[in-house]
């Protein structure tokens, strides 16, 4: 049941800047009760994606434009874009086609969840460096990585950048995501140097080993599945869902990891906020938790040593 919620050739008629839209979307988020949590964490921020992204502007720069006169047609896409958001409760970047990772913009659809992966600002930070002992991993020294669970690509992209001199392989399950990372790896222009693999996990890795291996694999656990609010069943399944505690991948991850890293190389995971968890279970492996503006405790990194590398 939708609350105060205008036909959208009204809306239309009446709002006529940037600033209307924004000030109605606001309301009709909070009326409604909306979620977020997909690139957005409230409804003014929500109501700003749209307002930017449905009209072509700077994500970052909404002030300057506050005020501008739009034309009819801009407006109608604007209202319809704040209606559909209230009456399907799809998460806006579905809507729009578009994600922000890092900054960089990337397609995303129906076929993958939404990137918001706290490792996208990890990637951008001093951790690699290679300036001083707080890096991780020199990029200069990296010529293997991979991304698994890659779902929209969007992190091998990022790492491909990072790592200017890396090789990188991008596997996931899905063949209806490795479409979507197909569509944003042609945008990158980095066809050159990341691979597409389709597989469960590690098994179509067929022995490789690597540098760096990143993942932000399924970690929602049975319990918060069936809880979670309408805008998350537009996301696969499959790209949240993993076991009664949200951990069963993970643990298939730690157990075989090093298996496929060189000496000196590392894993870097996100697992959501069950830590007490993991390192009751694993009290012998050294977790580093890798903290960002947003997230305490969610990231960590291992070394390949760690993981029982031997070579």
């Amino acid at each position: 049941m939708t609350e105060n919620l205008p036909d959208a050739a009204a809306m239309a008629a009446e709002l006529t800047t940037p600033r209307d839209f924004l000030r109605c979307a606001v309301s009709l988020f909070r009326a409604n009760e909306l979620v977020f949590g997909h690139g957005t964490n409230d409804a003014l921020d929500e109501a700003a994606f749209i307002v930017l992204e449905g009209l072509s502007l700077p994500i970052d720069r909404l002030e300057p434009f506050f005020d501008a006169r739009l034309l009819p047609a801009e407006r109608r896409r604007l209202a319809d874009l704040i209606i559909a958001r209230v009456t399907t409760r799809k998460p806006a970047s579905y809507l729009l086609k578009k994600a922000y990772v890092g900054g960089v913009p990337f397609y995303v659809d129906e076929r993958v969840i939404v990137p918001r992966s706290f490792i996208g600002e990890l990637l951008r930070t001093g951790l690699f460096s290679g300036d001083d002992a707080s890096s991780l991993m020199d990029p200069a020294n990296v010529s293997s990585a991979l991304d698994l669970c890659t779902g929209s690509g969007c992190l091998a992209i990022l790492m491909a950048q990072t790592f200017p001199h890396a090789m990188i392989d991008a596997v996931d399950l899905s063949p209806d995501a490795l479409a979507v990372a197909k569509i944003n790896l042609e945008a990158s222009g980095l066809q050159d140097r990341i691979g597409l693999v389709q597989g469960d996990l590690f098994a179509p890795l067929q022995g490789r080993r690597y540098d760096l291996i990143v993942t932000n694999p399924p970690y929602v656990g049975a319990q918060v599945m069936s809880e979670l609010p309408p805008e998350y069943a537009h996301e696969p399944e499959m790209a949240l869902a993993s076991g009664e505690d949200g951990l069963d991948i993970v643990r298939r991850i730690l157990a075989n990891a090093g298996e496929h890293l060189n000496p000196g190389g590392g894993l870097i995971c996100e697992m959501g906020e069950d830590r007490e968890i993991l390192e009751m279970e694993f009290p012998d492996l050294p977790f580093l938790w890798l903290d960002t503006e947003q997230s305490s405790g969610e990231v960590f990194w291992l070394s390949a040593e760690a993981l029982g590398v031997t070579i």
